[in-house]
C-alpha cells in the first residue's frame, strides 16, 4: 500500500467576492522511501499539496491517505498524533526558535509527544543527528549565530527527531546559494538512502528536479505528468 495516495483531490479557497482553484482533481501515490519532487511555478498549487498531505489543510473534495488512514476521517486529535508519528517538515525559512540553541532546536520535537524518552536517551539521539548533518560544533549556537545552509542543517535534523517515515520539505534550497544548496540536497539524499525515509519536496529548483526519482509537475492546480 502506498504511504501517501491522493484521489481526485480538489482545493478551492475563498479570495474575496471570487474563488480559487489552487488544485484541480489530483491523483496520484507515493511510496515508501521514494525520494520524490512536486515541481511547477510559483502560483501552481505545489505547496497547497504539501500542506494536503502535511495534515494541515485539508480538500475541498476527494481523499488524502497517509499511511492508510484517510486523512478527512480523523478530528484534531487523531491529525496530530498522526502529524506526530509520521510526519516531519522542513521549512524555506528554517523556523527555528531563535532563544533556543542548535540542541535544544532539535530536541523541541521530542517534548511535544505523548511519550517523551527519557533523558540520556533523547541526548544520545540528538546528539548523533546534530552529527550527521555535520553541526557538532554548533551544538551550544543560537541561529543567529548560524549561516542560512547551517540553519536549513538544523531544520532537517529537527525534521527527522521523532523518527518519521515521511519528511516534506516546502522549497528547502529557496533561501540558500547555489552550493549550499546542493550541499543541503547531497545531505536528504543520503538521509533517503540510509534511512529510507520518504521525502516530498515542493520545489521549482531544478537542482531538487534532477535528483528527484519521480517527479509530478503541477501547471494551474493539474498534474501534467506523474507515475500514475
Amino acid at each position: 500500500m502506498p504511504i501517501v495516495q491522493l484521489k481526485n483531490v480538489h482545493k478551492k479557497y475563498p479570495l474575496g467576492k471570487t474563488e480559487v482553484h489552487a488544485v484541480k482533481g489530483v491523483t496520484f501515490s507515493i511510496e515508501e522511501g521514494d525520494f520524490i519532487s512536486i515541481a511547477g511555478p510559483s502560483g501552481s498549487g505545489k505547496s497547497t499539496i504539501l500542506n494536503l498531505i502535511g495534515c494541515i489543510d485539508t480538500p475541498t473534495e476527494g481523499s488524502v491517505s497517509i499511511d492508510g488512514t484517510e486523512t478527512g476521517e480523523l478530528n484534531d486529535r487523531e491529525i496530530t498524533n498522526l502529524r506526530h508519528r509520521v510526519l516531519g517538515f522542513i521549512f524555506q525559512s528554517f523556523n527555528l526558535v531563535p532563544v533556543l540553541n542548535v540542541f535544544e532546536n532539535v530536541e523541541f520535537p521530542l517534548l511535544l509527544g505523548k511519550t517523551v524518552a527519557a533523558k540520556p536517551e533523547r541526548a544520545e539521539w540528538i546528539d548523533h543527528l546534530i552529527e550527521s548533518v555535520g553541526l557538532e560544533e554548533w551544538r551550544d549556537h543560537k541561529p543567529n549565530e548560524l549561516s542560512g545552509g547551517q540553519r536549513q542543517r538544523v531544520a532537517i535534523a529537527r525534521a527527522l527527531a521523532t523518527k518519521p517515515r515521511i519528511v516534506l520539505a516546502d522549497e528547502p534550497t529557496a533561501n540558500l546559494d547555489s552550493a549550499t544548496g546542493e550541499a543541503i540536497i547531497e545531505l536528504m539524499k543520503r538521509m533517503n538512502e540510509e534511512l529510507g525515509i520518504t521525502f516530498i519536496f515542493s520545489t521549482h529548483d531544478q537542482k531538487i528536479v534532477r535528483e528527484a526519482e519521480i517527479v509530478y509537475s503541477l501547471e494551474d492546480g493539474e498534474l501534467t505528468n506523474g507515475r500514475d
